[in-house]
């Protein structure tokens, strides 16, 4: 039966390519996702999905508190990754980055920037609404960070 209403239910993920789960996943368990799970994923079937053929890449899901946002982190195995996005500027086609919304916008900073976090410009202000600010957590992935404002 075809209706007119969008099929859409959730988005379940948005998956990033890095170098090393092990710096990325500590990176953003400090930021405060939860680890999920880990594991390869190979075969030619995996690669029908992807339309590299036979591939191999080991997974770590994580998700926010809430349970209802997940970051999918991969590392690819095989096939070998051909391209490097990680330099590009905020204002470039594409991937952009991925929002979090935080309680305390200088403390997350602060943390984050143990794990080698840099600001990409600085913490500023929109009116009474927000404090926000862009960072390069490890492997130069681009977050945006939030903290709302109470009235």
């Amino acid at each position: 039966m075809e209706t007119n209403q969008p099929n859409l239910k959730r988005m379940d993920n948005i998956g990033i390519v890095v170098e090393s789960l092990d710096k990325v996943i500590a990176f953003f368990t400090e930021l405060g996702l939860e680890p999920e799970g880990r594991m390869i994923v190979e075969g030619e079937w995996a690669g029908r999905v992807t339309g590299l053929g036979d591939q191999s890449v080991e997974v770590a899901m994580m998700a926010t508190p809430d349970g209802r946002s997940r970051l999918e982190l991969s590392r690819f195995i095989r096939p070998k990754v051909i391209a490097d996005h990680r330099n590009a500027p905020v204002n470039a086609l594409g991937y952009l980055r991925a929002m979090f919304t935080v309680e305390n916008l200088d403390d997350t900073v602060a943390r984050l920037q143990k794990h080698g976090a840099e600001l990409v410009g600085e913490v500023v202000q929109y009116e009474d609404v927000y404090r926000l600010c862009y960072m390069r957590g490890p492997e130069q992935i681009l977050i945006g960070l939030a903290e709302e404002l109470r009235r």
